[in-house]
């Protein structure tokens, strides 16, 4: 039986309850509510994976429970599936209209409902596993910069204006989002550098750079320990983000096109990003000389297609840019 998968069973007629535990009880852990107020008060004490929800029953009718559920932020992602002998096409309609995510009708058939409700607890999971999938990208990319206190939300800030520019130059939306989570982590390897040298309030002397340096490598080997798409595209970016156009970069000197693409972009984000944000050791420059830095930049540190591309973009560069700093003000 899977413990995790509770399944609430919300019918004002007994009979129905007992045939709805003989389909599921082998699989599922059930709670049972004979009325709406059962209903509603069993979800806020159990947080159930799914809720089977009968329509017609007494004080409160399938659909005001329903919406109920759905106008509560806590319990607004349980799916509910109706479950009901009102088998016409517009009692269908109200049903997916009040949130219902899938409709059974009565008589049951048990492998119908086995079937419906496995594919819905399946999508449940689905979606808890990408939230944590999440939660790790958000924690990984905290952690390149756990000793670098003074980068605020900028590695947030330079992804989405990476996920920008990469629009901008033919990637589709998801490639542009999974490059977004990717970007996020692209000063990793600095987990690995001294803390005293990542808050240096001033520039490093040469000795200090060499060790700096390093973390590109760093981040590429912790990021290229998995193999899903976007560790190794993040991997990708953590080792070449510091590649130069014209071949000058680290750590392996590669020019031009030899440079991977998603390397390229980053490059721009983190650059303009880098320069219109607070240091300790200088103030946010003016967009306008930013700008300009950038410009004089095409050709030498950057590809001069992405910089056309990234003044293009500017306008929605700089929503992005006012949106975070609003974020960060309030922090």
């Amino acid at each position: 039986m899977n413990q995790e998968s509770v399944i609430l069973i919300v019918d004002d007629e007994t009979q129905n309850l007992a045939a709805m535990r003989q389909i599921l009880s082998d699989q599922y852990r059930l709670l049972f509510a004979h009325n709406g107020r059962e209903a509603l008060a069993a979800t806020k004490r159990c947080r159930p994976a799914l809720i089977l929800l009968d329509i017609q029953m007494p004080d409160m009718d399938g659909y005001r429970v329903c919406r109920a559920l759905k106008d509560n932020p806590n319990t607004e992602a349980i799916p509910v599936i109706f479950v009901t002998g009102l088998a016409d096409v517009g009692n269908e309609a109200q049903g997916f209209a009040a949130g219902a995510v899938d409709y059974i009708v009565k008589p049951l058939s048990p492998s119908i409902v086995r079937a419906r409700v496995k594919t819905h607890l399946s999508l449940v999971q689905s979606s808890r596993l990408e939230r944590s999938y999440r939660d790790a990208l958000t924690m990984l990319g905290v952690a390149g910069h756990y000793n670098d206190n003074d980068t605020g939300v900028h590695i947030w800030r330079m992804a989405s204006f990476a996920r920008v520019l990469a629009e901008a130059c033919g990637w589709t939306a998801a490639e542009g989002e999974r490059l977004e989570h990717a970007a996020a982590m692209h000063d990793m390897g600095k987990i690995g550098i001294p803390g005293e040298i990542l808050r240096k309030p001033a520039k490093l002397d040469e000795a200090e750079w060499a060790i700096m340096r390093t973390h590109s490598r760093i981040g590429h080997d912790i990021l290229s320990m998995s193999q899903a798409p976007v560790f190794r595209l993040a991997a990708e970016i953590a080792l070449y983000h510091h590649e130069r156009w014209d071949g000058s970069g680290y750590p392996e000197g590669l020019a031009g096109r030899a440079i991977p693409e998603s390397a390229r972009i980053v490059a721009v984000a983190d650059v303009f990003d880098a320069l219109t944000m607070r240091r300790p050791y200088k103030e946010p420059w003016p967009i306008d000389k930013a700008l300009e830095t950038v410009r004089a930049s095409s050709g030498s540190h950057f590809e001069p297609r992405l910089v056309e591309r990234f003044e293009t973009v500017l306008p929605r560069i700089l929503e992005i840019k006012a949106s975070w700093d609003v974020q960060e003000n309030q922090d």
